[in-house]
């Protein structure tokens, strides 16, 4: 997703909770820290593949392709914060350890933004109601919050915690809404929130993988590819005027946003607008 603006997000630093994160071409000298919550790992790895992805949706620089294809915000800084294990699992414990970490840290790494492409069902409401906590103390504190929508559609109330969170900022898929059986989780959430706020396209996305001589790609699927989407935004808008609020920033979004016809605990607001979004900011 090109701007015509010559934006990379320098300077803005964006920490991932995902399984990890491999060293891909890609990211450069940019990996600013990776911590292992899970094993307590010293070195960047990813044994899964998500974290990779959905950090270079939002920061991969397109070295390893020659220049031709590129994250949102090619030049921002990455924080991977492992705390899901090489299945996608992982353990409420390390999820907010690694946000309590991320309450210390953020003015260390310049941490503005916190990518969180992971979920859970609302089955359990102890589970539900701790990381509904963890990400809204981060809100908060001011840190702008993205997360996913999770991919438990079609169903109403189908929207993952922590994106039910009425205080972050939560991504769908435009293009699985309807169409690959709707699995976009769409709200209300359990308190009659609306959600989820926005969507932008997540099916068949191209970004970094693990392995090999770092120039691996590959392509990946649900609302978890849309989220770095939005958070690459973030950190173009946060390099064109860094004292924009997350609340400032959530209304910038809910301005830009293209209504698809769809009920708003479907679209939300609508599908993300790059170009009219960094267009508002002056």
């Amino acid at each position: 997703m090109k701007n015509p603006f010559g934006l990379t997000g320098k300077g803005i630093g964006i920490a991932f909770l995902d399984t990890g994160i491999f060293p891909h071409i890609d990211f450069d000298s940019r990996i600013l820290c990776f911590r292992d919550f899970l094993f307590g790992g010293r070195r960047p790895y990813d044994d899964n593949g998500h974290g990779t992805h959905t950090a270079g949706i939002a920061s991969a620089s397109g070295r390893g392709r020659g220049g031709g294809w590129s994250g949102v915000a090619p030049g921002s800084g990455i924080i991977a914060l492992k705390v899901l294990d090489r299945r996608g699992n992982g353990q409420k414990r390390d999820v907010l350890r690694a946000m309590d970490w991320l309450l210390v840290n953020q003015e260390k790494y310049g941490i503005r933004i916190v990518n969180i492409s992971v979920g859970t069902t609302e089955q359990n409401p102890e589970l539900h109601e701790a990381l509904i906590r963890g990400v809204e103390k981060l809100w908060d504190a001011g840190l702008h919050v993205v997360t996913a929508a999770g991919n438990m559609g079609p169903e109403p109330g189908s929207v993952t915690a922590p994106g039910s969170s009425r205080k972050v900022i939560t991504v769908g898929s435009s293009d699985m809404l309807v169409e690959r059986q709707g699995v976009s989780g769409r709200g209300p959430t359990r308190d009659c929130v609306c959600k989820p706020d926005l969507v932008t396209p997540g099916y068949e996305i191209l970004s970094c993988a693990p392995g090999g001589d770092g120039r691996r790609y590959a392509r990946k699927s649900g609302t978890s590819m849309s989220t770095p989407v939005v958070s690459g935004a973030i950190a173009l808008a946060l390099e064109k005027d860094p004292t924009l609020t997350n609340v400032e920033v959530k209304m910038l979004l809910k301005d830009c946003a293209a209504d698809l016809g769809y009920p708003h605990n479907l679209q939300g607001w609508g599908e993300f607008r790059l170009d009219s979004f960094l267009e508002r900011i002056v």
